[in-house]
């Protein structure tokens, strides 16, 4: 039997993975009582029993009453989760989390009520919670952070923890494209700069496509630079990839540049991405082009 605990914070995603953990044949329940993880283990492990994968959510809503209620909630799961693994029961714990900002925007757009915050402030219930929850994120066996994950990106990163039955280091990297006329990321922890390649904006055949059309791909590759940039930057990236990991980094963003952010970055970036993903089994990859719909002037 395989059995998983999905928790994080309210807002990061946690619905959405049961919902797609249902879709590959797992028996989910959400929000069950912590008192009564045991005794539905104890079922679902019954030799008549017809259930081989199983997830439980659980998170702060499971104390009912409160911050102190939601913390004994919690801590009482964490004690239920270390009995089972003592018992020799595989239990794996499954960690939605994103980034402060994002969540308090995924809140004022949906317009719901933090469950600690009250008649407060966002920020203050997602401080709490976040409290509360850090000895179930530090117990965690994946750390899923869908700050910058569409649905579909999502339901990559579940089924390649879940289904594919690749290894996992809780390591998302984000290979973001961008232009620095519009401002250098805020969140990128690595910058590259390509605006040394020719720009393909000053041939008035390409100047009105974008990195993801094939005459500028064709362009940008063919440049005997480009493919030695490729190989160093794959290689070094290679090399700092695990020591990240080693260091418990979970969430990289890295950041390649180039004018406007429309082509020679986004070409980089792509194939950038594709070499990573072929050398790197166990690490995810998230490819964005910050301003590829930002038209230059």
């Amino acid at each position: 039997m395989r059995l998983v605990i999905i928790t994080g914070m309210s807002g990061g995603g946690k619905t959405a993975a049961i919902r797609m953990l249902e879709d590959d044949g797992f028996y989910c329940v959400d929000n069950l009582p912590v008192s009564l993880i045991g005794k539905f283990v104890e079922l679902i492990s019954m030799p008549d029993s017809e259930i081989t994968r199983a997830a439980i959510g659980v998170d702060v809503r499971s104390g009912m009453s409160g911050t102190k209620g939601a913390s004994a909630a919690l801590e009482h799961a964490k004690k239920e989760i270390d009995i089972l693994r003592e018992a020799g029961i595989p239990c794996e714990v499954l960690f939605m989390d994103a980034d402060d900002q994002i969540l308090i925007k995924r809140y004022k757009e949906t317009r719901r009520v933090h469950p600690l915050s009250g008649n407060g402030r966002i920020e203050d219930g997602i401080a709490r919670e976040r409290e509360i929850l850090e000895p179930m994120r530090n117990m965690a066996n994946y750390v899923v952070d869908t700050s910058d994950l569409q649905t579909r990106d999502l339901r990559q990163e579940i089924s390649r923890i879940f289904r594919e039955g690749n290894s996992y280091s809780n390591l998302m990297v984000t290979i973001l494209s961008f232009g620095f006329k519009n401002g250098i990321p805020s969140d990128a922890d690595l910058v590259f700069d390509v605006r040394f390649l020719p720009n393909p904006y000053y041939v008035e055949s390409l100047k009105h496509l974008t990195g993801e059309d094939e005459p500028i791909r064709e362009f940008v590759m063919k440049h005997p630079d480009c493919e030695e940039f490729l190989k160093e930057l794959t290689d070094m990236l290679d090399f700092l990839l695990p020591r990240y990991r080693k260091e418990g980094k979970y969430r990289l963003v890295v950041g390649i540049g180039c004018t406007g952010g429309q082509h020679r970055s986004v070409v980089i970036a792509t194939e950038l991405c594709r070499r990573l993903e072929e050398r790197e089994k166990d690490t995810g990859f998230h490819l964005m082009h910050r301003d590829i719909g930002r038209r230059a002037k």
